[in-house]
């Protein structure tokens, strides 16, 4: 909702500049979704081995 409020803002202040970046936002939101893929495997590659890491000490009774 702040978003859409600030947005209405630069609309009122430089409607152009609005208007631009409402036309540009679906292209970089394209453009960064590889990176997001990316981000996601890498964090779930740490996750796992963080898990196998951390499987012998579940396994003796460490503390959860």
């Amino acid at each position: 909702m702040v978003a859409f409020l600030l947005w209405l803002l630069l609309l009122i202040l430089c409607w152009p500049l609005a208007l631009l970046a409402l036309l540009l936002y679906p292209a970089v939101w394209l453009l960064t979704l590889p990176f997001r893929l990316v981000g996601i495997a890498v964090e779930g590659v740490f996750e796992l081995l963080r898990a196998i890491i951390l499987l012998p000490a579940r396994v003796l009774g460490g503390r959860r």
